[in-house]
């Protein structure tokens, strides 16, 4: 039987990561047990303590273990955390210590969501992919410059590490999970039960692009200002480079730190959040929105539409201006 251990972290943790892994492990017992088959999960809440803890300044979560009691646990999956991300790492530094020891001694590791930033926390994650919501992208790169941050992934799997991206995509984790202890036809079953769509392995539709603005190179703001208002028209990184008067070579180097995109890739990014706003209206056709956003080629539109969003404009168009439109 696989020990699961689900961490309730001192602070506010997010109670819907807590009770929908808690009930997604649970069923896949009772439904093993209706088959007439053993359970495959152990599966315990586990705090530093037993005392009840609140979520949301509402809720109350009790542990019914503590990491003294466990001295080998086979899967520890943190959910997400809230608030002021270095005050909670800081409360939570023996949780950090135990689950590096018990990833030293065997143990997989899963976080939820922004539950990444206490998993970085340990160092495991350094040199290798990470998934986290894309809100939380920019402080956890500032925080954690060791770790490859992977913006649009819903799932990374790596090492016996696994991270999820934002807020309920944490359930496509739960069920990655369940796929890889409990098999296929169980993860089927429970994406069915939960109507999750078992498929999903991309936050990039959801990533709402508002612009990486939080360094301190005023010049290379006005330059990301400059782009924002006037990308429907031709805009050459040779031009945006004159702005400034630095090299072209110097100008990229900047932006890049800046910003965490090339030059290209920003004015890409600014193209298609607008192209997605024109689209969710539901009111213009894909070739409509396309030459509104300053592109001329249906066929490179739609490339770098789907290496965004990984949909295409079509898909996207049909699926959220539904949305938009009840």
């Amino acid at each position: 039987m696989k020990h699961i251990s689900v961490l309730v972290p001192e602070g506010d943790s997010s109670l819907s990561n807590l009770e929908a892994t808690y009930k997604m492990f649970t069923m896949a017992n009772d439904s093993l047990k209706r088959a007439g088959k053993p359970p495959l999960f152990s599966i315990h809440l586990v705090g530093m303590h037993k005392k009840a803890k609140l979520s949301n300044g509402l809720f109350s979560i009790t542990p019914n273990t503590t990491i003294s009691d466990i001295q080998q646990t086979d899967l520890i999956i943190i959910p997400a955390i809230h608030g002021d991300y270095k005050k909670v790492i800081r409360d939570n530094i023996p949780f950090i210590r135990w689950i590096k020891k018990q990833y030293d001694n065997g143990a997989e590791i899963a976080s939820l969501c922004i539950g990444a930033f206490l998993l970085a926390s340990t160092g495991l994650l350094n040199g290798k992919d990470c998934a986290t919501h894309w809100l939380a992208a920019s402080e956890f790169r500032e925080m954690f410059p060791e770790v490859n941050l992977i913006d649009d992934k819903i799932i990374t799997d790596e090492n016996g590490l696994y991270t999820s991206g934002g807020a309920y995509s944490s359930l496509n984790l739960n069920l990655y999970l369940i796929e890889k202890f409990a098999g296929r036809e169980m993860a089927v079953l429970s994406s069915k039960i939960f109507e999750i769509d078992i498929n999903r392995d991309s936050q990039s539709p959801f990533i709402i692009f508002k612009g990486q603005k939080s360094h301190d190179d005023e010049e290379i703001l006005k330059i990301q200002e400059h782009i924002e208002q006037n990308f429907q028209h031709k805009i050459t990184v040779d031009d945006l480079s004159e702005k400034i008067a630095v090299s072209r070579r110097t100008f990229e180097r900047r932006f890049k730190k800046a910003t965490s995109n090339t030059v290209v890739e920003y004015l890409q990014r600014v193209k298609i959040e607008a192209a997605k706003k024109e689209l969710e209206r539901g009111r213009k056709t894909v070739n409509e929105v396309m030459y509104e956003v300053g592109y001329s080629d249906p066929k490179g539109f739609r490339e770098v539409f789907k290496k965004i969003t990984h949909m295409t404009p079509s898909e996207y168009l049909n699926k959220y201006s539904k949305i938009m439109l009840t």
